[in-house]
């Protein structure tokens, strides 16, 4: 299957404001590209990237008095297969966890793991470990968190969401892996480009999408709170502990977004 997608944005300042920008694909699906991966910035500016810690490729550049516009558009082969389901995968004793997956049990700035980890225990403790206890916790956020694009907040954190009982995908993203580390899974989150492929059309206008990975059985395993059902053509961007490493765009300074638009639909052609 092949996946045409992209985006067209638009920050605007009055004075040079620095920003990064995580907008490139993963470098793990980069051997899928069919088209040349490039962030064409209007007016021209010097862009720089570079690998952080968590694998992401991070674009540094300077937004000039005005603004800019910030454009991709790339064709992705895709297995066209929806999100694999290992029902046997077990969950490991922390003490037999790898050390760089350790991070991943830890609270962050969206998933405050000290607020919620009785509510964790007392709803998940008798759940089967392993994808079971997953899969509940999936489904206890899908149920608990009411989607709409008015709920968003920048500052909403999970424990907000749990309460307020309303958010975007990155909260339900949020909520499943605070409880999952909670319960001693190793969790972490990712955003991308989610197409309305495979299902009935959608009558709302295309964004990127949050969801989030697991640590079982030796491999790390997809699961999405908001939709809570395997889906085809998901295109990782970027990969973090919560929103905050995998933050599309930070600007250090006032940066108004003027536009955004994201399009991600299957082609038969490049």
């Amino acid at each position: 299957m092949l996946i045409r997608t992209g985006y067209d944005i638009r920050f605007e300042t009055e004075t040079p404001t620095p920003m990064m920008a995580l907008l490139s694909i993963h470098p793990s699906r980069h051997h899928d590209l069919r088209t040349t991966h490039r962030i064409v910035a209007t007016p021209d500016v010097p862009m720089f990237d570079y690998q952080d810690s968590f694998g992401n490729t991070v674009t540094r550049f300077t937004v000039p008095p005005g603004g800019v516009n910030l454009s991709c558009d790339i064709v992705v082969q895709d297995s066209g297969l929806p999100d694999p389901v290992n029902a046997d995968a077990v969950q490991h004793r922390v003490e037999d966890l790898p050390e760089d997956v350790l991070i991943f049990l830890l609270g962050s700035r969206y998933c405050e793991t000290d607020r919620l980890l009785e509510t964790a225990w007392s709803l998940f403790g008798g759940v089967e470990p392993g994808w079971k206890r997953v899969q509940a916790i999936c489904d206890y956020a899908h149920d608990r968190i009411e989607f709409g694009y008015h709920h968003a907040r920048a500052s909403k954190t999970a424990w907000d969401a749990h309460n307020e009982r309303a958010g975007v995908c990155r909260d339900f993203a949020h909520l499943a892996i605070t409880l999952s580390r909670c319960m001693n899974i190793p969790a972490r989150y990712c955003t991308g480009y989610l197409g309305d492929i495979g299902i009935p059309p959608v009558d709302a206008p295309m964004d990127f999408s949050a969801w989030f990975e697991v640590y079982l059985g030796g491999a790390w395993h997809t699961f999405d709170a908001r939709h809570n059902k395997p889906r085809i053509g998901r295109i990782l961007m970027a990969r973090g502990r919560d929103a905050t490493d995998a933050a599309l765009t930070t600007a250090f300074g006032q940066a108004r977004l003027a536009r955004f638009e994201v399009h991600t639909d299957e082609v038969q052609s490049v």
